[in-house]
């Protein structure tokens, strides 16, 4: 294998090393022999993440971006003596976690040295009186939640990536599992964190339920994706596993009558920890063999926790989905839920058929979530190529929800598959725009959506580029990303 052989797509700006052993060499001192490679089998395993269409380019022999070191710290003072060396030097830095991100948020688009945190992976305590458990941030999502049942409890943080994903990463994207609507969002979760700024300095945000000491500056850091400072550790909130679980599930005939549902439940104070709506198209796709939701839009509901709430979520559940024309359709479309809900098989499929595919999940306050729905689907309709698109909503709040939008296409002959999805994408995001919704709701800025984040965020993104420039002023942690500019760091 020759790295030389692949076609590299994120070339542009791409800083050259120009002493690779000095560097080597240095990289070698600080976290010892068996913390570096600059082998190309395993650069070439880090030359993506879990975003679709590298799948894609796999195929073609193509690669994202190109890294010239990987290295495994083991401690924080390896981290910062790497940062500190790194600024000297004005080398890239790119925090990695699993690699499960799907906008490109640890791809090496201008080179550098990746920091793979897979070895801070303790769980360092449970405070059975505090609800808390405090780990290192390197530790994989599906072992810290297998530990945490064994003893007792749950973070009630499932991500769909669960088994591919890190803590850290879900500090990075702002993350928000699958039973989110009970158990919140890791923003929600978290409590403290302790932090290694770019030019190596630590930060340790203790822990508290709630502080009124000035601004939140460690909310900076949540949804930061690596720009900012390289999350170590950090302490949750966990709960204590759920005594009793009910699975209920409704076919409605309309998205709106789906909506109105939901959103009267929580209205009450109700809170399912699992709803999930599926429009008509995803309906069809999920649940054909439901005759009670044929040319419907179904809707799941898992209410669990303390078996008297449970009784009564589950009784104000059914009644305001038959107040809005829900008929019951059993525990069957949950029970299907449950057993595909971490498979992805139906994504992977696409790349061999030359089907660009993708998902894309958006949030709204419940007055334009509708609009938004449409909206999308009735752009995404005029646009040549596209043979699929659909949606269905799975994060919830008394104000608003997340909705996911499902693309697959072909492109045309004169487009390559990256400027057709470049494409989709850009159909998308402008048509929420457009309704009134916002860019994102858990799965990050990345390379996807940094060209937005102007649109989105208007004058109050100078002032994210000037925290930027003050934390990082030489923009060595994970450059490209969020903050579109020329800048290249060192500069005024």
């Amino acid at each position: 294998m020759d790295l030389k052989d692949f076609e590299l797509i994120y070339k542009e700006n791409r800083n050259e090393i120009k002493d690779k052993q000095k560097i080597e060499k240095r990289l070698r001192e600080i976290v010892g022999d068996n913390n570096v490679s600059t082998n190309e089998i395993d650069i070439l395993a880090y030359t993506k993440d879990a975003s679709l269409i590298t799948l894609n380019w796999a195929i073609q022999g193509k690669i994202a971006g190109l890294p010239d070191f990987i290295t495994w710290p083991e401690t924080i003072k390896q981290i910062c003596e790497i940062l500190k060396f790194v600024n000297q030097e004005k080398i890239p830095v790119i925090p990695y976690g699993e690699g499960s991100g799907v906008v490109g948020g640890a791809i090496a688009i201008r080179g550098g040295i990746i920091i793979d945190m897979k070895k801070f992976n303790k769980i360092l305590e449970i405070n059975d009186k505090n609800l808390t458990v405090t780990a290192q941030t390197g530790i994989n999502g599906m072992n810290l939640e297998r530990y945490l049942n064994a003893k007792g409890y749950t973070t009630g943080h499932i991500p769909q990536s669960l088994y591919i994903s890190s803590l850290g990463g879900w500090i990075a994207h702002r993350a928000a599992g699958q039973f989110s609507t009970k158990y919140g969002k890791i923003e929600d979760i978290i409590l403290g964190m302790e932090v290694i700024l770019p030019q190596g300095d630590i930060v340790d945000f203790k822990t508290t339920p709630r502080a009124s000491t000035g601004p939140q500056l460690e909310k900076l850091f949540i949804g930061g994706e690596g720009t900012l400072g390289i999350v170590t550790k950090a302490t949750l909130k966990i709960w204590p596993s759920p005594e009793k679980r009910k699975l209920i599930s409704y076919a409605f005939p309309s998205i709106e009558d789906s909506f109105d549902a939901t959103r009267q439940i929580l209205r009450e104070n109700i809170y399912p920890a699992v709803i999930r709506i599926y429009d008509q198209f995803e309906t069809m796709r999920h649940f054909p063999d439901i005759d009670n939701a044929k040319d419907k839009v179904m809707v799941i509901f898992v209410c669990e926790g303390n078996t008297k709430l449970v009784d009564l979520e589950e009784s104000i559940t059914r009644e305001k989905c038959e107040n809005n024309f829900g008929v019951d359709c059993g525990v069957h479309p949950v029970e299907h839920w449950f057993e595909t809900r971490f498979r992805v098989t139906e994504t992977s499929a696409m790349p061999p058929y030359k089907i660009v595919f993708d998902t894309i999940e958006v949030a709204s306050l419940w007055e334009n979530a509708s609009d938004i729905y449409h909206n999308v689907l009735e752009s995404m309709k005029k646009l040549q190529g596209v043979i699929m698109i659909t949606a269905h909503v799975s994060h919830f709040y008394p104000n608003g929800v997340g909705i996911y939008f499902s693309f697959g296409g072909v492109p045309a002959k004169e487009q390559t598959d990256l400027e057709y999805y470049q494409k989709c994408w850009d159909t998308i995001i402008k048509a929420v725009l457009d309704a009134g919704g916002s860019i994102a709701h858990h799965h990050g800025i990345g390379i996807n959506r940094a060209h937005w984040m102007e649109s989105e965020l208007g004058e109050s993104m100078n002032t994210l580029k000037d925290i930027k420039k003050l934390l990082d002023p030489n923009n060595i942690l994970n450059p490209g990303k969020i903050y579109v500019n020329t800048w290249k760091g060192g500069e005024k």
